[in-house]
């Protein structure tokens, strides 16, 4: 039986990095870490190691534990972060990009990270020109493994409200996507849970290189993930 991977999640408190916790019960072939702010609540069964501490701090805890892989599902909201630019981008590109400089410094190969689909530095929209920016600066990091994972509309349960925009969109998702072909079929809305099942079976991947994936290469992924076995 091959070793369990060292896998350490960032941003475990929200949408996306909750259902990696909820992937990783039961799971053998994973060995669970976490870094935090704040203290969080874990799915019941769940084998974790987590770690609260300052973002200036988690260089060092990665260094203590020293993961194989990362999965970033640090992010934000317009409205979380006050309406001011300032205070998204140190969210969404300062404290992924300071991470990740950290895992690459403490020896981590493989690096998952959650954008935005549409991100571009060109984009007129502040929000996917930061996503945009975000992913030109973790290429340069030079991993041997990064994935980019460009999600439609996220459909999930969060902790905290949505915007009224937001819910109205997952709610009228299941027609919205029929009509979304094409080119337009990074725009469709796609499950948390599938998100963090392709999270999962990236992280596992020793495949050197920079890979991009949309809707549809992140619902490939997600089938890749190994099921457990019922007992």
């Amino acid at each position: 039986m091959s070793e369990a991977l060292r896998l350490c999640l960032i941003g475990a408190t929200g949408l996306i990095g909750g259902k990696v916790m909820e992937e990783c019960i039961g799971r053998e072939d994973v060995r669970l870490q976490a870094i935090g702010r704040r203290e969080t609540s874990f799915p019941r069964g769940l084998r974790i190691e987590y770690f609260v501490a300052e973002p200036a701090k988690w260089g060092e805890v990665l260094e203590a534990l020293r993961p194989k892989a990362v999965i970033c599902a640090l992010g934000t909201t317009w409205k979380k972060a006050g309406e001011d630019e300032a205070a998204f981008r140190a969210v969404d590109y300062d404290l992924v990009i300071n991470t990740a400089q950290a895992a690459k410094e403490h020896g981590v190969e493989r690096f998952v990270c959650v954008s935005s689909v549409g991100a571009n530095i060109a984009s007129k929209q502040f929000y996917l020109r930061v996503k945009g920016e975000m992913e030109r600066d973790l290429t340069r990091i030079r991993f041997n493994r990064l994935d980019i994972l460009r999600p439609g509309l996220l459909v999930g349960r969060r902790e905290n409200d949505r915007r009224t925009a937001e819910r109205i969109g997952i709610a009228a998702a299941p027609v919205a996507n029929l009509f979304l072909h094409g080119a337009y079929r990074q725009y469709r809305a796609i499950k948390a849970e599938t998100v963090a099942q392709a999270a999962l079976a990236l992280s596992r991947r020793a495949a050197r290189g920079r890979f991009v994936h949309d809707n549809d290469a992140i619902q490939r992924a997600a089938r890749t993930l190994p099921q457990l076995v019922a007992d």
